[in-house]
């Protein structure tokens, strides 16, 4: 049996006594599906990014091609799950979409995702998170803004980013982000060179 990187062990540790409690196998059936596919490339030539909780890394896709692989990147300090709440500290799975780029973030540079998805709202729906009013809600903020509510139960406010500030022999060996995917500054210049509104970005 493999030991246990510090990064793995405070995950674990984190995560123990919840993991015993919370049976959400029905609640994780719609992003799980979707999981299950969302790794193959929509066509040859497709830009895509593919985060792997597994084994802390980033890796850049064209088509099937491996363009760029981050290891180790940073998670949410409370790991990585199919459902997030605010405050949480946990980095959502799923499928999403890039839709912003900032240059001035305190975290060097921000690549904004779209979180929540549809998927995730309606998750939120069926286990009790979201009223059917919080639902309607969401899908008209949608609809007028053309991106997603980021202050509702789920959260928001999740990308991916560089240290800043941030300390990187604590990125070298913690999962530390509120939610984000971190990597160092000189990786998030690097990846943002080959991405654009759009990319595909898989957490898995």
């Amino acid at each position: 049996m493999k030991p246990l990187s510090r990064r793995r062990f405070g995950q674990f540790a984190l995560l123990a006594p919840f993991t015993l409690l919370m049976g959400r196998e029905a609640q994780a059936n719609l992003i799980e599906a979707m999981l299950a596919r969302a790794h193959r490339p929509r066509h040859d030539s497709e830009v895509w990014i593919l985060v792997d909780d597994r084994d802390s890394s980033l890796s850049l896709y064209r088509g099937e091609r491996l363009l760029e692989r981050f290891s180790p990147i940073s998670l949410g300090r409370g790991g990585a799950d199919t459902m997030r709440t605010e405050g949480g500290n946990v980095t959502p799975k799923g499928e999403f979409r890039v839709n912003r780029f900032n240059r001035e973030s305190q975290w060097h540079i921000f690549v904004s995702l779209d979180y929540p998805t549809p998927s995730h709202a309606r998750m939120a729906l069926e286990s009790g998170l979201y009223t059917e009013q919080d639902y309607a809600d969401y899908f008209a903020y949608y609809r007028q803004h053309g991106y997603p509510p980021q202050r509702t139960v789920l959260g928001g406010f999740i990308g991916l980013h560089g240290l800043g500030r941030a300390d990187p022999e604590v990125h070298a060996s913690y999962h530390w982000t509120q939610g984000c995917v971190a990597l160092t500054d000189a990786q998030i210049e690097r990846l943002t060179e080959l991405i654009d509104i759009g990319t595909r970005v898989v957490i898995r």
